[in-house]
This record gives structure tokens, sequence and C-alpha cells, in this order.
């Protein structure tokens, strides 16, 4: 994964040293998210490690993911260590706002609620909503107006966008919050839920990961942005990191990415 870092030594001396000035005048400006990288040393990336393949945690306890190469290709061009933090999704936003992490990169919407407490850069990703369902729930539910049900059982992340789809377009159905999409599962096959509404990658993945279980992807519900969330009160910082997203699509290494964690299952051999 560290291979794309030979491609920037062809960039041109004068974008280079466009990079360089942002860097500099940054920090000259008072960043405070940006002070506290360069003086650590470190840049700090927070990501829930349990929404495969944007982020997971692989059978050797590391974090792999989508969005940990990101992260690594953005330390990198930084000149700084990588420190992934780990924490349940629902603490992702707060853990910014307060300065705890530098950013997060987690799959994360960008919505105009979230966009009052952080700022966004990108996106760097379109992903969307879709529904996990079992087979008793295909046999019982023919359109998306059966969900909007009290009979029927829906869960989704605690505090994520699936969660809010649930709860403004599905308000009759009986909803459940989840901390993870494991416990989804778990529920979905004890017959407890009929269904988890997530992101489409994330549905796409439970059915490669369990091929006689039954599961069903149904059609998109939704279409999201997926972006990088920092601390609103840095201009500064905000802009180094756009510059760097915007430097990563043009030299073709999201393409790669995205190609990598997306389109090739590979892999999946790696997680528990």
């Amino acid at each position: 994964m560290f291979k794309f870092l030979n491609s920037f030594k062809p960039l041109s001396i004068a974008f280079a040293g466009l990079l360089a000035l942002c860097l500099s005048s940054a920090a000259v400006a008072g960043s405070p998210t940006l002070d506290r990288v360069i003086k650590s040393g470190v840049l700090k990336a927070a990501m829930s490690g349990d929404q495969p393949p944007f982020n997971a945690v692989s059978r050797d306890k590391s974090v792999i993911g989508f969005d940990v190469d990101m992260a690594q290709a953005m330390a990198g061009a930084m000149k700084v260590k990588l420190e992934i933090v780990e924490m349940p999704f629902g603490e992702l936003q707060a853990a910014v706002k307060s300065g705890k992490v530098d950013m997060v990169l987690s799959g994360m919407a960008i919505t105009p609620e979230r966009s009052q407490a952080v700022t966004f850069v990108g996106p760097y990703m379109m992903s969307g909503k879709s529904m996990l369902v079992s087979a008793a729930t295909q046999a019982k539910v023919k359109t998306g107006a059966d969900f909007n049900k009290s009979g029927i059982t829906l869960v989704a992340l605690e505090n994520s966008t699936s969660e809010t789809f649930v709860q403004r377009k599905l308000p009759n159905a009986n909803y459940k919050a989840i901390s993870n999409y494991e416990e989804g599962l778990k529920m979905i096959a004890a017959g407890d839920a009929d269904a988890m509404v997530a992101d489409m990658p994330a549905c796409k993945l439970a059915v490669l990961r369990n091929p006689g279980a039954g599961l069903a992807v149904l059609p998109p519900l939704s279409v999201e942005p997926v972006g990088i969330a920092i601390a609103s009160n840095d201009a500064q910082f905000q802009n180094l990191v756009r510059n760097y997203l915007n430097m990563f699509e043009k030299t073709g290494l999201t393409a790669q990415l995205r190609k990598k964690w997306f389109e090739n299952d590979s892999w999946i051999a790696a997680l528990p």
C-alpha cells in the first residue's frame, strides 16, 4: 500500500512547493489541529473499525480498509506518523469536534445536520443506503411500503444516517439501534430483526461472507456523499486536507483504492 508514495516523486517542483507553502502558512496562521499534528508528529484518524470495506479489524487485530489506506496517504503526505483511533461510530463526531482526534475517516456521510458540528472535506466516495434482508423477510415483504409497518423490525447503526433514514422514511416500523453490523446480522439470523438498513457496501459484504444464510440486498434506497470530518474552527487544516485529497484524486491514488477495496474481494480473507 506504500507504493503510491513513489508516485509523488515525479510531481513538479512548483506543485511540491505549493503544498509546502500551504503547510507553512497554515501553521503560521495558528491552526489548532495542524499545530498539534506538527508538534506531535502524529496524525490521529478516528474510525469505527467495523464498517468493511471502509474499515475493519483483521485477524491479526490490525485495522484495514479503504479509510485506513486513505488516512495513511494523508499522514505520508504530511510527513508524520499515523495513529488509528478506534471508537463506536456514534462517538466519532464528538471526538473530532473536541480535538480528541484530528480527523474522522469512517465512511461518514456528509449531511446538513453533521455539518452544523464539524466540517467535511470531500466527498471522496459516493455511497448509499440499502437493506439487508433474510429469506423469510423476502417472502413476506413485497414492496418498500411493506417495511413501514408496526409488524416489521428494522435495525441500523446508532447515530448513523441509516438510523436517520429509518426514522424519517419508515417511522411506523419497529426500530432498534445497534452498535455494529455484526450485532445486526445476528439479530436477522435469530429472527429478531427483519432487515438491517446500512450502506450498500456493508450489505453486499454481508452476503459475500455468509453465502449459505439466504441473505439478499435490496435495490439502493438513497445516494450519499462520504467525506472526511475535521474540526470546524480550523480553515487552514481544512485547506490542507482538501489539497491533498485533490492530489490523490488527480494522481489516481483514490481510484486505485476504490478498485482495491470495492471491486476486488480478495481482502475478505483477512477478516476474522
